[in-house]
């Protein structure tokens, strides 16, 4: 009898240029979830997962997503760290990437769709060559394609990364050594919707490319999903009714505040005064209504006048007039102020101020034990460069708590670490491990280009050698379909951000783009208006550029007193062991008595000793202390050395930590001693010596100590003849002499 198969499972295959194959299957897993799918690439897998609350909670008037990525460590078959020994809250890395997948989905619901949805991403198994990451939003995405949830995808993600001047979609992690590119392209089948990644000073034709190249790959995945959700009859989404809206309040409100509305957008005032101004328009027109009324009436009054009075009026004022709310023209860089060294204590500080945004960033020199551990499931090592990123709440004058650290600072303080990151030296270039903390103390427009200024003029103030000045810049764009018209806005305020169709940052030394994050929210922008976008960027950068090096051209040629010296050498790798010594103990002791920090790594054959001390006298200790136990004695030389053990025919003297040598009973002194005791040497004495000899075949090494004494007047050397070899007789006289 043959069995009945208990699931039915559909796939469909994407084939990339390269011949590698995603493939996508649904059916088979988590068939209680609203859609679920296995998105597999080689033998590398993603479980995405969606369900959505059968209706919205009442009061909700916003899109609440929560996307989750998690990666297993069973998938590669690795054991969590920590005492647990099981995987715990997301870590920094899988937080990005649930960030990638929200920015790009979040636009795509319906604006009246406000039903609680949960997207999950699990990584359930790992090949170790291959990037996961590029394949979540696949994931995400073909998990609503085959849902009856409302969405205007379906989306893909992809990575393009640059070798050799080639493009490359999705390239694996032993592609990635050489890339002077490396970026997340999210789009629909028509659109872009998001950017975000790094590079190494490309231009803005280069970058550019890589998003018509990322799209013309996401077209293909988009048709797949489109199939599947065809074939599976889940391209009819379910019906709702979130929202109940009141027409004829609509236009009374648009009819009698929109002019008011007006006036105040084009008032120039600033940001908390031009807030109160529409808070009181809005409430003068509330006032009309009874407090039973106002029940139903009161939210729906709000979004209107909103959305449709307030967001209008301000986006029409930069179309019709080219004007914006603080009276600036749409490339105006808002005033800039800048200082260096504001924190005595700090190894290096700087305050950059940019119209209403202010970053108070320091930073902090370490030893390598102080850098960043990554234990991920596909990524084990250290970071020498990190950056941190906080955002208090009095930041933008709100009247709460902070509690903890948010998804979103999480997020800008990564955006800020890629654009510094390739212009702080690392490894042989600087022995300091590297952290910078930016605190936001004001916000109106984007504080975490403001985080990517101040971290340039603070790491110039602590004297770290940074290769080139970074600076960055917030764009935005208001369009209108009706008319044609645009307008791309340089160093964007937060209710331009808000209210504007693209939020698109830049960041970029003299010669090229460092990193960049964009989020677009209108259909069908062009790739003119992008690269419109780009120029106005390129410019406004240089502009911010100037501001910073006229504050601190260049990096302080030495570092502050306050700032712990830290010596690197090079020793051979054989010597590694004597530095350690059996235990540790000789490297704990150099430490101990010299009250210094001491790592050493192994690389290239040889071995890296970085000494940290707090002064010169100490690091001169030390490294005088590790110099001695690897240097190679030289014949001829003169050494302090003491006396280590007595025996019948000399003294065994250590003239270097860990090297002894003979000092022949015969080579004390130039008269003759029939015993040790007859010399007064004792163990422990300290003496200067003579290396005169090392055997070449047992490489002992012979001292003298006579060598360094004036002989003595009439002193005859006495011939050394060589003894004979075994079984030849001396002469009858020599044995007499």
């Amino acid at each position: 009898m043959e069995e009945k198969k208990l699931y039915n499972a559909v796939r469909k295959t994407i084939t990339l240029a390269d011949g590698r194959q995603i493939e996508i299957e649904t059916g088979k897993l988590a068939k209680q979830a609203d859609g679920s799918v296995v998105v597999r690439m080689g033998d590398t897998m993603l479980l995405g997962t969606v369900v959505a609350a059968k209706d919205a909670k009442p009061d909700t008037d916003f899109m609440p997503l929560q996307v989750e990525y998690k990666e297993k460590y069973a998938a590669c078959g690795r054991y969590p760290g920590g005492f647990m020994k099981r995987e715990g809250k997301a870590n920094d890395s899988e937080i990005l990437v649930a960030r990638l997948i929200d920015r790009a989905l979040r636009p795509l619901f319906p604006a009246d769709y406000h039903a609680e949805v949960y997207v999950t991403v699990n990584l359930i198994s790992a090949e170790k060559d291959i990037q996961p990451d590029a394949l979540a939003g696949l994931a995400a995405s073909a998990a609503l394609a085959v849902s009856d949830i409302p969405f205007g995808g379906p989306i893909s993600e992809v990575r393009v990364a640059r070798i050799n001047g080639e493009y490359v979609i999705n390239p694996n992690f032993s592609q990635m050594a050489d890339v002077d590119l490396d970026i997340m392209v999210a789009g629909t089948i028509d659109n872009i919707l998001m950017v975000e990644g790094e590079m190494k000073e490309v231009s803005e034709e280069v970058m550019l490319g890589a998003i018509k190249f990322a799209h013309e790959e996401i077209k293909k995945h988009c048709a797949v999903q489109i199939e599947l959700s065809k074939e599976l009859g889940k391209d009819v989404k379910r019906t709702y009714c979130h929202e109940v809206n009141d027409e004829e309040l609509r236009q009374t409100i648009i009819s009698e505040l929109y002019d008011k509305a007006y006036a105040i957008a084009t008032s120039g005032t600033m940001k908390h005064e031009r807030s109160d101004m529409f808070d009181a328009l809005e409430a003068e027109f509330a006032a009309r209504y009874t407090e039973e009324e106002l029940v139903e009436k009161a939210p729906l009054i709000h979004k209107y006048f909103h959305d449709d009075v307030q967001k209008k009026a301000m986006r029409n004022m930069i179309l019709d007039e080219g004007k914006r709310l603080d009276g600036r023209r749409t490339d105006e860089i808002r005033p800039i102020w800048c200082e260096v060294g504001y924190l005595p204590g700090a190894h290096g500080s700087a305050i950059f101020t940019r119209g209403e945004t202010q970053s108070l960033t320091s930073v902090t020199l370490g030893t390598k034990l102080d850098e960043k551990v990554k234990d991920e499931v596909l990524v084990q090592g250290t970071e020498q460069f990190v950056l941190h990123y906080n955002f208090p709440p009095f930041s933008t004058g709100e009247a709460k708590a902070s509690r903890g650290l948010s998804r979103r600072e999480i997020g800008h303080g990564h955006l800020a670490w890629r654009a510094l990151k390739p212009m702080v030296p690392v490894g042989d270039e600087n022995p300091y491990a590297v952290r910078v903390v930016s605190d936001i103390l004001e916000s109106n427009g984007s504080s975490s280009m403001a985080t990517v200024c101040a971290g340039t003029l603070a790491l110039m103030d602590a004297g770290v050698k940074l290769k080139k000045p970074v600076s960055g810049i917030a764009m935005g764009l208001i369009t209108d379909s009706t008319t044609g018209k645009w307008a791309v806005l340089s160093d964007i305020l937060g209710d331009e951000d808000h209210l504007g169709d693209m939020d698109f940052k830049v960041t970029g030394t003299k010669d090229g783009i460092t990193a960049t994050q964009m989020d677009i929210k209108v259909d069908g922008l062009s790739y003119e208006v992008l690269a419109a976008a780009l120029e106005q960027a390129r410019k406004g950068r240089l502009h911010i550029l100037g501001k910073l090096t006229e504050c601190i051209a260049e990096p302080r040629a030495d570092y502050k007193p306050c700032v712990p010296r830290l010596v690197q050498i090079t020793i051979p790798q054989d010597m590694i062991g004597s530095v350690i010594g059996p235990g540790g103990k000789v490297i704990q002791d150099i430490q101990k008595t010299t009250n210094t920090t001491i790592t050493i790594t192994e690389e290239d054959n040889k071995g890296i000793v970085d000494i940290f001390g707090i002064d010169k006298a100490a690091l001169d200790g030390a490294l005088a202390r590790i110099k001695a136990i690897v240097a190679i004695p030289e014949v001829g030389e003169t050494y302090h050395g003491k006396i280590r053990s007595i025996v019948a025919f000399g003294a065994f003297v250590e003239i270097m930590p860990g090297k002894d040598a003979l000092l022949h009973i015969s080579e004390i002194d130039y008269k003759r001693f029939e015993t040790m005791e007859e010399t007064g040497l004792q163990e422990g004495d300290e003496i200067d010596v003579k290396l005169i000899g090392i055997d070449p075949k047992t490489n002992k090494l012979k001292l003298s100590r006579k060598a360094l004494l004036p002989k003595p007047e009439g002193y005859v050397e006495r011939e050394r003849r060589p003894r004979p070899e075994r079984g030849e007789r001396r002469p009858h006289h020599e044995h007499h002499e």
